[in-house]
């Protein structure tokens, strides 16, 4: 019996430790093309982080970036708050026999929040409450390949265009201030690797749907800042400014 009880407490901190207090946004791949063209994205996972990405294209191969991500999940044993934002800029350019193919390389800082309380029941009266805070900062680099070579989807008789991406970011993370039941932590950092994957459904010139799926791969084994949130999001991308095809 012991031993049973001992293995279901070992469980539980496992289970606690598995949720990490960074959760990754999703990268903006704003597939940019030519001097003076915006991309802006609103992107939801299924866990409610909601995510914004937008660019502008500052020269024909020059870009800034800026993202933004904010979460509030409430339950009954653990509630999640969490907010980030990013700026960064990079290179982009396309090529190909139609210049169909986007290349982007983009770096930049940025920093969170994340407040988390979890909460042990026993026969549904509490227990125990444990609530943890943290700041973090952040570096990231990350390579983009995207293509706007059309596939077609034919879907309620109607055919709608589809184009295919990927991501590939590094992000190198700190905890600045951490603490647990108002107690101050050690800080924690680890480095990332996020490959991800998107495909974009065309409405228009202008609109289009993604679907956005991916990994969180933690480099560094750690207790509390560890790789346990992925990326799997639906939202919409608009790109304006584009130079209409010749």
């Amino acid at each position: 019996m012991k031993k049973n009880l001992s293995a279901l407490l070992m469980l539980s901190v496992f289970l606690a430790s598995c949720s990490s207090i960074y959760m990754p946004s999703v990268p903006n791949t704003p597939m940019l093309t030519t001097q003076g063209e915006v991309a802006a994205g609103a992107h939801i996972s299924l866990k409610g982080n909601f995510n914004f990405n937008s660019a502008y294209a500052v020269t024909n191969h020059v870009a800034v970036l800026a993202n933004g991500a904010f979460m509030n999940n409430e339950r009954d044993k653990k509630d999640i708050k969490h907010k980030m934002i990013e700026f960064g800029g990079g290179y982009f350019n396309t090529f190909g026999p139609d210049n169909n193919r986007i290349l982007e390389v983009y770096a930049g800082l940025g920093s969170g929040k994340s407040e988390r309380v979890f909460r042990d029941f026993d026969n549904d009266v509490l227990v125990s409450t444990e609530f943890q805070e943290a700041n973090y900062s952040k570096k990231f680099i990350q390579v983009n390949y995207s293509s706007k070579k059309k596939n077609n989807l034919r879907l309620f008789g109607v055919n709608f265009g589809l184009n295919y991406g990927t991501a590939l970011r590094m992000s190198f993370v700190k905890t600045n201030d951490f603490y647990k039941n108002n107690i101050l932590q050690p800080n924690e950092d680890n480095i990332f690797l996020e490959p991800v994957f998107f495909t974009r459904m065309i409405l228009s010139e202008q609109v289009q749907l993604q679907y956005t799926s991916g990994s969180n791969i933690g480099l560094k084994s750690r207790k509390f800042l560890n790789a346990g949130n992925s990326v799997f999001s639906v939202g919409a991308v608009v790109n304006l400014g584009r130079a209409p095809k010749r």
